[in-house]
């Protein structure tokens, strides 16, 4: 026991966490020349082309030091803001983590977010300057942020570089001296943390995780805590490169077990695992359960493949437990589901995994947030709406609540005034202004989460020429002037596209969304009005003129009055037509929303 060691890698996106624990697993052996490849941990290939990590991943490395055999359990951590539910998993399951910095940017918001994660479950920091190789390095500027950020000593930051493999020796060896070992709880009876689980179309489901107390022998009976349903353990193990059968495993492993279960919603991410003789323990406390706060409708494009899909969700479910779903029917997509995502970004990549590891052909609609509504009979009473369709009558209602958040954003005092410009454009407001150092700035803004759901992340990144850093976390539900804005083809709602939204911006968004529309939607054998209402009022109209066909080709020179009948036939048809023409709406459409300001 007093010989493992349990520690996470965290920092902020693109500092260089897969690339360093590339060289911890070459410099300890666990992997040979001929497995060796850049990021080896992220086997997803959207990792790869996006060069982020969108999963945890864990892996078990043997270092000798001193004479002494160690176990060395290195779990990886994404960085970007969306993937945090990872990252408290990850830190819930380890003793230590290693701080990443990169010496070229310094500290960014998401590194300071995942420390206080990290202290809050009272974890050894082992701050590292990463790419000390490179040119633009400031590895003394970063140390003083560092040692203004955790106020740990000069000598206890560490310098390597991930991609020279520079001081990766010494740092294997602060974390065998600095992180402690689990605390042995052999004698006691059994308790495990899943921290993450994946579904095999041939063994069911395999659960990852860590023992906290006891140890568990293979085809023993272990129970899970949330459902109380009992199971063999099959099979368990060690979690190399490829997982490793074992005959027991003890209090501080981190491991896989298989039980043979087949339902993805039957073991739970977070959950504990028990032994079946002692059903009276408590769960393990220390897991964050984080609450999806962007929602929105993920149909088939072919309603046949609706329980394909919600197949392939359980299972994307299993692999992501952050992901939510329930079925909804809208009028103009038929049956899908109603998804929660923690972020933009989050629901960009679930949407392009189902496409490539399930081969579903899918319409997203337009991503919204949570509101809270309160209505006039009962003014205490909270409904809680994912959908904007779902709002009651305008008359009933009492108030309308929208979440706001607290952002952090790092950058270079450069850009200070057109990130505050855009913060207050977003219905920000200003509460702090520190210099971390001559060269960097930290903004502190309460923002209503509804305004950055769109394009903030991009606009951010685009003012401040990639160097600003954003961070959020939410602060609770405050009252707002909200409307529910509906899109009407030929005075059809479109359910869809609906959208909660504040009254000021309602005009200029409505506008904005018809005059795109216009330019997405087909032109069709009838004339087809866009129309954007908050209620019976139309703020905003486009219409998409009819295909003609010159009717009156054929007729060569005689009386007027031919010419006319023909057009009045024509006239007709046309009014005909609009009434039981559909219009259909392409899917771009539905995308439309995110792109009003390109």
């Amino acid at each position: 026991m007093k010989n493992i060691r349990n520690f996470c890698i965290i920092a902020h996106i693109d500092h260089g966490k897969s690339t360093l624990a590339d060289r911890l697993l070459e410099h300890t052996n666990t992997i040979t020349d001929r497995e060796r490849q850049d990021q080896l941990l992220d086997d997803m290939d959207l990792e790869r082309e996006r060069g982020i990590t969108i999963k945890s991943h864990a892996i078990q490395m043997d270092y000798f030091f001193e004479g002494q055999p160690y176990i060395l359990n290195l779990i990886d951590t994404p960085g970007h803001v969306d993937f945090s539910y990872e990252v408290s998993r990850s830190i819930a399951s380890c003793e230590g983590a290693l701080l990443l910095v990169d010496a070229t940017q310094g500290i960014q918001a998401q590194t300071i977010s995942n420390l206080y994660l990290a202290m809050d479950n009272d974890l050894e920091i082992i701050p590292v300057v990463n790419k000390v190789d490179m040119e633009g390095a400031m590895i003394e500027e970063v140390k003083d942020q560092i040692i203004d950020l955790l106020g740990c000593a000069h000598e206890d930051i560490l310098e390597a570089s991930g991609k020279t493999g520079i001081g990766i020796e010494n740092l294997l060896h602060h974390i065998i001296r600095r992180i402690p070992a689990p605390k042995s709880h052999d004698d006691q009876p059994f308790r495990a943390m899943i921290f993450d689980s994946v579904f095999n179309p041939f063994r069911g489901v395999i659960a990852y995780f860590r023992i906290f107390d006891g140890q568990i022998k293979k085809g023993q009976k272990i129970k899970l805590f949330s459902t109380q349903k009992e199971y063999n353990a099959d099979e368990i193990g060690i979690l190399k490169l490829k997982p490793l059968e074992k005959q027991e495993l003890k209090s501080g492993d981190v491991g896989y077990i298989i039980t043979g279960v087949k339902q993805a919603k039957e073991i739970k991410v977070g959950d504990t695992i028990i032994a079946s003789e002692n059903p009276s323990l408590e769960p393990l406390k220390g897991f964050e359960d984080v609450k999806p706060m962007v929602f929105a409708g993920i149909y088939p494009i072919d309603s046949d493949d609706y329980e394909d899909l919600r197949d392939s969700l359980e299972k994307l479910h299993l692999n992501d437990a952050s992901l939510v779903f329930e079925p909804e029917t809208s009028i103009a997509l038929g049956f899908g589901f109603r998804c929660g995502f923690l972020g933009l970004l989050h629901l960009e990549i679930i949407s392009e995994r189902l496409e490539r590891e399930f081969d579903q052909s899918i319409i997203v609609t337009v991503p919204q947030v949570s509101y809270h509504c309160y209505l006039n009979k009962d003014p205490n009473k909270k409904l809680e709406l994912h959908n904007p369709s779902d709002l009651p009558d305008i008359t009933t209602i009492n108030r309308l609540e929208e979440p706001w958040i607290k952002a952090q954003i790092i950058t270079k005092p450069d850009y200070i005034g057109t990130l505050i410009g855009l913060c207050m454009e977003k219905r920000g407001i200003l509460l702090n202004q520190v210099y971390l150092t001559t060269s960097r700035v930290e903004l502190t803004f309460e923002l209503p989460l509804a305004e950055i759901v769109f394009d903030f992340y991009d606009k951010l990144k685009s003012i401040s020429k990639g160097y600003a850093s954003f961070d959020y976390h939410i602060i609770g539900y405050r009252q707002g002037d909200l409307v529910k804005m509906d899109i009407k083809l030929n005075a059809e709602n479109v359910d869809a596209l609906s959208a909660m939204i504040h009254r000021d911006k309602a005009y200029e968004f409505g506008r904005k969304l018809c005059e795109k529309l216009k330019e997405l939607i087909p032109k069709q054998q009838f004339v087809i009005a866009i129309q954007a209402a908050i209620g019976m009022k139309i703020i905003a109209r486009e219409t998409i003129s009819a295909m003609r066909k010159d009717v009156t080709a054929k007729c060569y020179g005689g009386d007027i009055s031919r010419k006319r009948k023909l057009l009045e036939k024509q006239k007709k048809g046309k009014k005909k037509m609009r009434q039981f023409g559909k219009v259909e709406v392409p899917q771009e459409a539905f995308l439309a929303v995110l792109k009003l300001n390109d």
